[in-house]
């Protein structure tokens, strides 16, 4: 009897969606900067490294016209160590988990360099894996550096180091302290000049009003463990920035959040309104939130172009980051513009899932849901508008 008044009540919704069914969305591109192929960060809490390492070689396709393939692996070993030498210091009271930030990445790589893909093992390979699983690694790892940071040893000794490097060689494989490629001799850090990265050329904005405006604060955000501030600016100026960014051939890295009901496992990122999205489906706020986030997302492809959206505002982004709506929980990377059917604008964006999803790793997320749950955009200093670099004072 409950499985059939269960089917009754599925079928009841499926013909409200199918009444109200809105028109699948068609994307027009407006514009389209040049990005490396998707990858796949797989069992790994690594979507920082694999964003911004993107992120970077995109800048190195825009600046050279060459597609570089550089190694996630190296930059989580190094900042796996760093994070780690700074929890110990700090007794235990900091983060320290697989999570990070774009800041990070380049912080490696101005300390330790970087390598190429091929010079690597590959990620997951040490475990017999086709790709990064850090289901054990971390497992291990994590508890390791706690039984250190939080012991009761009233002197450590350096050799904690060695068994932390013994941990991240054992699952992600050593870290090469010289390699060949393309024919020539490298160390990680000469590989890193060569590549022309450096850190001093990359800033990251974002947009709060609990710290005033045109200053440098760290943003509260667990998984930025590296106390690296980000300028301020307000919402519309950051919006402007990624739009300026992107007319001119660049791509920004973005920070934010992804566990909005309108971000969806198949490459849709959508701000909803659900009050009037609801009423669209024929489905009260009440029954709403009691659907899963699969049976939500579905309801929203049935809405499609129709979806109604909330309207970003800068008392509404505050609002929900300090409610705790609005996290950092992902990194990915902006490289272009698209148009549905209706004029609503959304940034393509690169993912790190794999090919996955409708658009086989890209991601089209409206203007809208970027306005309210970007955590900090990451970017070419000269990629930002004249008038901001001003206010800037760079």
């Amino acid at each position: 009897m409950k499985r059939t008044i269960f089917y009754v009540i599925l079928m009841s919704l499926g013909c409200a969606l199918a009444a109200h069914a809105g028109e699948e969305i068609r994307f027009t591109t407006v514009l389209e900067n040049g990005i490396t192929p998707v990858k796949n960060q797989n069992r790994s809490g690594t979507c920082w490294s694999y964003a911004t390492i993107g992120f970077l070689e995109a800048e190195l396709l825009r600046t050279t016209g060459k597609v570089y393939d550089l190694s996630e692996m190296f930059v989580a070993s190094k900042d796996y160590v760093d994070c780690a030498e700074y929890h110990v210091r700090m007794h235990g009271n900091s983060r320290f988990s697989e999570g990070g930030s774009a800041d990070d990445v380049l912080e490696v790589i101005d300390r330790h360099g970087i390598c190429p893909e091929e010079a690597m093992a590959r990620p997951g390979s040490m475990i017999g894996d086709t790709l990064a699983n850090f289901t054990e690694f971390f497992a291990t790892l994590e508890p390791y550096v706690a039984s250190i940071a939080k012991g009761n040893s009233s002197k450590l000794t350096t050799q904690w180091k060695v068994g932390l490097q013994g941990i991240l060689d054992a699952y992600l494989g050593e870290c090469p302290e010289r390699f060949t490629y393309e024919g020539k001799q490298y160390t990680p850090k000469t590989f890193a000049r060569m590549l022309g990265i450096d850190k001093h050329n990359y800033v990251s904005i974002t947009s709060f009003t609990h710290h005033p405006m045109y200053e440098q604060f760290v943003i509260e955000a667990p998984y930025k463990w590296r106390p690296r501030p980000s300028w301020n600016v307000t919402l519309d100026e950051m919006m402007s920035t990624i739009d300026t960014a992107l007319k001119n051939g660049y791509t920004v890295c973005w920070g934010g959040d992804v566990s909005e009901d309108g971000f969806t496992r198949t490459g849709l990122g959508i701000a909803a309104d659900i009050e009037h999205a609801d009423d669209l489906t024929g489905s009260d706020a009440a029954r709403w939130l009691k659907l899963s986030k699969a049976e939500k997302a579905e309801s929203l492809k049935q809405l499609g172009a129709q979806t109604p959206e909330l309207v970003a505002t800068q008392e509404l982004r505050q609002e929900r980051f300090d409610n705790w709506q609005s996290t950092y929980d992902h990194v990915m990377v902006i490289y272009g513009i698209a148009r549905d059917q209706n004029g609503r604008e959304y940034y393509m964006v690169k993912n790190s899932w794999g090919e996955t999803g409708e658009y086989h790793g890209i991601w089209y997320m409206s203007k809208t849901y970027i306005a309210l749950n970007t955590t900090y955009i990451f970017l070419n200093k000269n990629a930002v508008q004249k008038d901001v670099r001003k206010k800037l004072g760079f």
